[in-house]
Order: structure tokens, then sequence, then C-alpha cells
């Protein structure tokens, strides 16, 4: 299959580097000259992905028309907030019988849409041509062909099969479900729930307290879910509870280390500062999925509770102790 990857960040790479380990022809784009030069010179892309080794064959290139020419399969891999804007600048080029991949998770903060929705909104494309990549997929442990597996999501199973055997390799499973809207709300809130377990970490607490806050972070993501119309096994797998697990656990998680600083004491600005200027996904997706939830008529403490720490000036030991103080109740995991 020919792919291009839309977006050199550390996952846009990894996933460069997938598609090409199991055999397609794979071009990369990038905005920067000096990275594609980088890229196509010395194999690496040391600005995000340090140490890793490129395949020879995946070719960087600046021009989008370029990017997009004779594509079969374009990756999204640009963060959810800016994914609208660079989709109207590559709409023109995009060849019509080609399947949109997203790898971005989150829900845009001006229209409440999934990343799907934003997809097919801007290009016209229909759902059948769009998919989505989701999972416990951490970047750095997948260019270094670590175990993994991933979850191919798109209404049409024939697609999300095509899509299935390019990204399949010896280290990185991919499993279909055309569950799209379970597979795209896991993905969103997790990053959510990972800020608030690094704050919990970033205050000293330990294991009890984690377990304590990805549990009861699942069970807010089931509901929203099932509001959505998700399927709640879809939220049991690898797209719910596996990328839960992962992006809340691990240290190479950007949400989790983001949410540690803040609960170490430092702002909003300063854990920005401290990761080279980036925002973790999940401050403006606490915003926007806490705003779906809310259309819905879904309760999400947690998320309410982030939303407030990133936005309303609330301090991390107030959230702690507004989240411990809430009313006890039946433990449940669906709509109540």
């Amino acid at each position: 299959m020919r792919a291009v990857v839309m977006g050199a960040g550390s996952w846009g790479t990894a996933m460069a580097k997938v598609l090409a380990d199991s055999g397609n022809d794979v071009k990369i784009w990038a905005r920067r000259s000096d990275l594609v030069d980088q890229i196509n010179s010395n194999h690496e892309n040391s600005d995000y992905l340090p140490g890793i080794t490129l395949p020879s064959g995946i070719r960087g290139v600046t021009s989008v028309a370029e990017a997009l020419a004779d594509t079969d399969l374009v990756v999204c891999a640009v963060p959810s907030q800016s994914l609208r804007g660079n989709l109207e600048q590559w709409r023109e080029h995009l060849p019509a019988d080609a399947i949109l991949l997203s790898l971005a998770k989150g829900v845009e903060t001006s229209t409440g849409m999934r990343m799907s929705e934003v997809i097919g909104e801007v290009t016209g494309f229909p759902a059948r041509q769009i998919a989505v990549l989701t999972g416990p997929n951490l970047a750095k442990e997948i260019a270094q062909g670590q175990p993994a597996a991933t979850v191919v999501a798109c209404v049409d199973e024939d697609q999300a099969k095509r899509v299935q055997e390019a990204v399949a390799t010896g280290y990185f499973r991919p499993y279909t479900n055309t569950d799209v809207i379970g597979c795209e709300i896991g993905g969103a809130a997790k990053n959510v729930i990972a800020l608030a377990c690094g704050m919990a970490s970033g205050m000293g607490f330990g294991e009890n307290t984690l377990a304590t806050i990805i549990t009861r972070g699942l069970a807010e993501t089931i509901r929203l879910g099932m509001a959505l119309g998700a399927d709640i096994t879809t939220l049991a797998g690898l797209a719910g509870i596996g990328d839960l697990v992962a992006t809340c656990s691990s240290p190479l998680s950007r949400n989790r280390s983001f949410g540690a600083r803040m609960g170490e004491g430092a702002t909003l600005e300063e854990a920005q500062a401290a990761t080279n200027g980036q925002v973790a996904e999940g401050v403006k997706s606490s915003s926007s999925v806490l705003a779906l939830a809310e259309l819905h008529g879904v309760e999400m403490p947690l998320t309410q509770a982030v939303h407030s720490v990133c936005h309303e000036g609330m301090s991390v030991p107030e959230m702690v102790s507004s989240l411990l103080g809430r009313s006890t109740k039946p433990e449940v995991y669906g709509p109540a």
C-alpha cells in the first residue's frame, strides 16, 4: 500500500516506521525542511524520537501536494485541536479513493466533534473511508519494536481490514472494530484521566490512589460512551482499559508526566515550559470531553476536577479534597 503520514511528531514518526516495516511505500510530511532533511539523510527524527533508526525507504517531504499524490492511505498525525485547520489545507490534494486514518485522540473544543466526524465534515469523505487507530500505543516503545497491540476502527469492516494488513508487523498486532464511537471516546477520555493520575503521583500518592483513579475514570468513560451509542465491550478492551492503563501508568505518557509536574506544584504554564512548550492533549480535552458529557447529561467528576485545575484556577490539593468529599454511592458502570 502507498501510505503517507501527515505529521512528523513522535507518534507520526513511529507509525511511519511501522508502515515501512510492514512493507508499504511510505512518505512522511513535515512543515520543517530541516526535519525532512534529517529524516532523508540520517534516517532519524532526533527532535521527537532520538536514537531510533528509521527504515531507509521512508521519504520525508515538505510539499503537501507531493505528499498526498498517488496515495492509498493518508495517516492524519497532527494534534486533535489542529486537525481541522490542517485538513482544510490538505483537502484539495486528497485522492478521492484514499482511506483517511486518524491517530489523534480528542474531542474538538469548538464543536464537540470526534476526530472522525471532523475528518468527514471537512473533507466530505464518507464514513466508510475514515478509520481511527487507537490503543495502548506509546510511541517510543513501538518505535523500539516492543510488542504492542492496537485497534483499527472503521464502520466498514473490509476497509478496517485493509488498514489492519497495512500496519501489521512482527511486533505490532492490530485488531479491527466497527465501533468507531467507543474507540474514539476511550482515546479522548484517557488523556484526561492520565492527567489526574499524574497529579496524584506528583503529590506523592501511591498505587491504591492510582488504581482508584484509573478505575473510576473507566466508569466515567463507559457512561459517556454508552450515552453516545458505544459498545461497552469496546471500552473493556484495548481502546478503553488498555489505552487507559498505559497512558495513566507510564512516564513516557506526556499527559501523565504533565500532570505529575502540576501535582508537584507547577502551574499550567510551568508544566508546559518543562515539556518544550507542548501542552498535553488532556488539558484541552478536559474542557471538550466535559462539554460533551454535559450535553448528554453524563456525570464525570474526575474530568470536571481536571478541568477545574487546568482552566479555573483550582489547586491540585483542592481537587483531591473535592473528590474525596463527594457523597458516597454504589459502584455502578452504567448510565446511572
